[in-house]
């Protein structure tokens, strides 16, 4: 399953991902990443099992015992939200997690309608929580 949060800017830290990724893991998931060091960390810090690519020597996929390790997923969802995002021209950095979540509903297929997604934007406003 592929997860997104604006962590801030630059390369990613392992503080980063300690307070926006951990709360989203679950204690006996896989984490698949590129060979970035700061995912090296997280995991090792927090007993996560770890696997990577290295994208920079050319490694697309790398087979181990659970199957075929690739980050293609994410790949492609980057590119899925750098064209969708293209077409604002711009989108200020604080708004940013407002239009992950845009996207995250119509890339998951839970939106199939204008109505459907204005249901989306206003329900928040009006809960009670």
């Amino acid at each position: 399953q592929t997860c997104d949060a604006v962590t801030g800017r630059g390369a990613v830290s392992a503080l980063e991902l300690e307070r926006h990724l951990l709360p989203m893991l679950d204690p006996q998931v896989l984490l698949v990443t590129d060979a970035n060091a700061a995912y090296r960390a997280f995991s090792r810090r927090h007993g996560i099992a770890h696997q990577y690519v290295n994208l920079r020597a050319g490694e697309r996929v790398r087979r181990s015992s659970e199957g075929a390790i690739h980050v293609q997923n994410v790949n492609a969802y980057h590119r899925r939200l750098r064209d969708w995002l293209a077409r604002f021209h711009g989108v200020a950095s604080r708004y940013l997690t407002n239009y992950l979540g845009w996207r995250r509903a119509l890339d998951g297929g839970r939106v199939k309608s204008a109505e459907g997604l204005l249901r989306l934007a206003i329900k928040p406003i009006h809960s009670k929580e």
